[in-house]
């Protein structure tokens, strides 16, 4: 023992302040154009800062990325102390946000880039926390990164104070950097919290006129692109790839048994780090690497299911949601008491031994068997009841988990049918003194529990509601979505914007598809309540309103009464007299019977009217109604035929945004929508019926020309909106 000073004391902390400082410069490097040969310390290619995030994995700002030439860069690093800067040529593999370069200066949050190394080297790699993102209000935080000196390039470390955040919705939010210089070159450098030793986040951007800059937290990659179909190796998913890499990595570091220099475990021990006040640093990183060796979670989704799933889970999850292993165990952080931490965390590690498998590698039994080994182990802290609930939950897992690949068909979530899948709502409110204009919200609908609201916003222009909706919606399909089973899109609107929004051809990016041909689509209608008031003139119409053009004379007529004044339908089947209660007995009938189609306002290609209401009212419970000529805007009805179909107790229908069409596809539409929307045995798939349609439709598969356009209108009344009528009011 080479000093009397107790572990803590200030001269242990300094040694341990200069070990951290020493792994975070290793991990340090310079991004320079590509081609920069044997000229490394020329600052004339020097583009900027990174460092590396896992084994050949280089993490940037993609402002600095982009000054490469074709996606490829030189990466300059120090392999050890002392052995002198060598370089290595990397490739851009991935840019948030993802695009064309904005103009110099402009690059928006979270401006991030991942780099592959085009050969295997010898480095150091940073340790990324897996905490939820950590907004400091005030505090300290560490950087590094490389500038120019005096015609030299030199490595920059030292502290900076937080003085706030920036930005509003969480993927926006940058810290606040001040109190020091960030000269150029430092962007894409790493942010450190001190206390704990590891990296949040990366330098963004310096001040303009002052001293500080911004930081964007690396919690942000989870916002990379989820593949759309499952997966099948580790390397589909980049941003599992990754971090699985990165630990491993250090697992392996630790317990390696001829390591020589100092680790982050053993830097962060000294510091007096206690991840989720129960976890040693080096306890955290082997439960971290047996983590790592399993398949990722199914999606998402699942992952917040074994959360949610959890006693005592308590936390309010922070955006972007967690995606892998380690994210779950860093929100549970936040979650757990002193007396029932482990606990906790023992068993999120069984509900990841047990979980799904998107696939299984032939390691993968192994590494069930090594992670339960850990948690047997480390369960003999506790007592004997919780030793004896974690074998049970381990024995039921398996049990209920069977064969260790998913089950399943595209299109369907384990046979659930796609009203019983989580869903992401949009709800949209039109401002009465700006008509063109809407305040929204983004909400994830989860069958067992209540709306979670994600965002919202005012004064949206219509026209531009897909660029204002595209961060929040990715964000809430990432919350959803499954490998291969994309969650449902919900739009509910008022009835006045029904037939003229058309949600399906939203598109989330430059480059990106509609979301109708990505996932399914549907709209609901937001203000029934206000239908009984605003479509009176409907039901005071004349006679003679109802006649038009050539051969078409409507004849008012209701399916009437018995002597007793109780309504029946054209089925037989008496009609309640609550309108609520009808459009609930609606909807249950469409969803235990195949449906039948009902075209209102087209026959042969002529243009006739809607029905009124009580006509409507008495078509059959299995009847799905749908508008062929909508929108022509030559019948004065037309405004009134959606609200009629709402009013009528209809949760289900289709229309079609007409556009010119040729009056040849009519007849088309009409066998078409016969064909699809009558074909499955219940109305459960119209809504995968409806996305099948407009993704061939995209492809061009010319038998589905037909469905140009099509709406869906698929209004669950078992699932009322939530907080119908305080769209945006403040908590």
């Amino acid at each position: 023992m080479t000093s009397g000073h107790a572990p803590g004391a200030p001269s242990a902390l300094d040694a341990a302040r200069r070990a951290l400082s020493g792994l975070v410069m290793a991990a340090t490097v310079r991004i320079h154009r590509s081609g920069a040969g044997y000229a490394l310390d020329e600052p004339a290619s020097f583009l900027g800062s990174g460092f590396f995030v896992a084994p050949n994995w280089v993490l940037t700002c993609a402002h600095v990325a982009c000054e490469g030439e074709g996606g490829e860069v030189a990466v300059v690093y120090q392999p050890a102390p002392g052995r002198g800067m060598s370089a290595v040529t990397g490739h851009v593999v991935a840019m948030l946000p993802d695009g064309p370069a904005p103009p110099a200066g402009n690059w928006p949050p979270p401006d991030l880039a991942l780099i592959r190394l085009g050969a295997p080297v010898d480095h150091e790699c940073v340790y990324v926390s897996e905490r939820p993102p950590a907004y400091y209000a005030d505090g300290k935080v560490l950087y590094a990164g490389w500038t120019e000196v005096d015609g030299r390039l030199q490595m920059l470390y030292g502290p900076l104070t937080v003085q706030g955040t920036i930005g509003g919705w969480p993927s926006d939010v940058q810290l606040r950097l001040g109190e020091n210089d960030l000269p150029h070159g430092v962007s894409g450098g790493p942010v450190i919290d001190p206390e704990r030793g590891e990296v949040i986040g990366l330098v963004k951007s310096q001040a303009h006129h002052a001293r500080g800059g911004t930081s964007i937290g690396l919690e942000q990659l989870r916002t990379l692109p989820v593949p759309a179909e499952p997966l099948t190796a580790e390397h589909d998913d980049l941003y599992q790839a990754v971090f699985q890499a990165h630990d491993r990595y250090h697992r392996d570091r630790q317990r390696h048994p001829d390591a020589r220099r100092q680790t982050w475990a053993d830097v962060q021990r000294q510091l007096g780090a206690r991840p989720g006040r129960t976890l040693s640093p080096d306890e955290r990183v082997q439960l971290l690497g047996r983590l790592a060796d399993l398949p990722p979670p199914v999606s998402t989704h699942a992952l917040l299911d074994i959360l949610d799933g959890l006693p005592d889970f308590q936390a309010s999850l922070s955006l972007p949601a967690p995606r892998g292993w380690r994210d779950g165990l860093g929100a549970l952080y936040e979650s757990v008491r002193d007396d029932g931490a482990l606990a906790l965390l023992l068993a999120y590690a069984v509900e990841a031994m047990v979980a799904e498998r998107p696939y299984v590698a032939p390691s993968t039994p192994a590494a069930e068997e090594a992670l339960w080994d850990w948690v047997w182990q480390a369960v003999q802290r506790l007592g004997a009841r919780q030793r004896r609930e974690l074998a049970a939950q381990r024995a039921r897992g398996l049990s209920r988990r069977g064969p260790r690949v998913r089950r399943g068909a595209p299109g369907t979530a384990h046979g659930r049918p796609a009203a019983a899948r989580p869903a992401v709502l949009v709800e949209l409110e039109q401002r009465h003194w700006e008509p063109d204009h809407c305040d929204w919200s983004v909400s994830v609908l989860s069958p067992d529990t209540e709306a979670r609201r994600l965002d919202d916003g005012e004064q949206a222009p219509l026209g531009r509601l897909a660029e204002r909706l595209a961060t929040p919606l990715t964000e809430a399909f990432r919350h959803c979505d499954e490998p291969g089973r994309p969650a449902v899109l919900q739009v509910a609107l008022p009835y006045s914007l029904l037939g003229r929004l058309a949600a399906d051809e939203w598109r989330l990016g430059p480059d990106a598809q509609p979301v109708g041909a990505l996932r399914p689509v549907v709209l609901r209608c937001s203000d029934r309540g206000r239908l009984a008031e605003d479509d009176a003139l409907a039901e005071d119409e004349d006679e003679d309103e109802y006649a038009y053009e050539g051969e078409y004379q409507y004849q008012y007529g209701y399916e009437g009464a018995d002597a007793d004044g109780h309504a029946y339908g054209d089925d037989g089947v008496p009609r309640p007299p609550d309108p609520e209660e009808e459009r609930r007995a609606r909807w249950r009938w469409l969803h235990m019977h195949r449906a039948s189609v009902e075209v209102l306002d087209c026959d042969e290609g002529l243009r006739k009217p809607v029905p009124r209401l009580e006509e409507l009212r008495g078509l059959p419970y299995g009847t799905v109604p749908v508008l062929c000529r909508y929108g022509d805007e030559r019948y004065d009805d037309d405004a009134a035929a959606l609200a009629r179909i709402v009013r009528g107790g209809f949760g289900v229908a289709l229309w079609r945004h007409r556009r010119s069409l040729p009056e040849e596809v009519c007849g088309e539409f009409h066998r078409g929508t016969f064909d699809e929307i009558a074909g499955p045995p219940s109305a459960h798939q119209l809504p995968e019926v409806v996305h099948d349609l407009r993704r061939k439709l995209r492809v061009g598969q010319t038998e589905t020309f037909w469905a140009a356009g099509i709406a869906l209108l698929y209004d669950d009344p078992h699932q009322p909106l939530p907080g119908a009528g305080d769209l945006l009011e403040a908590p």
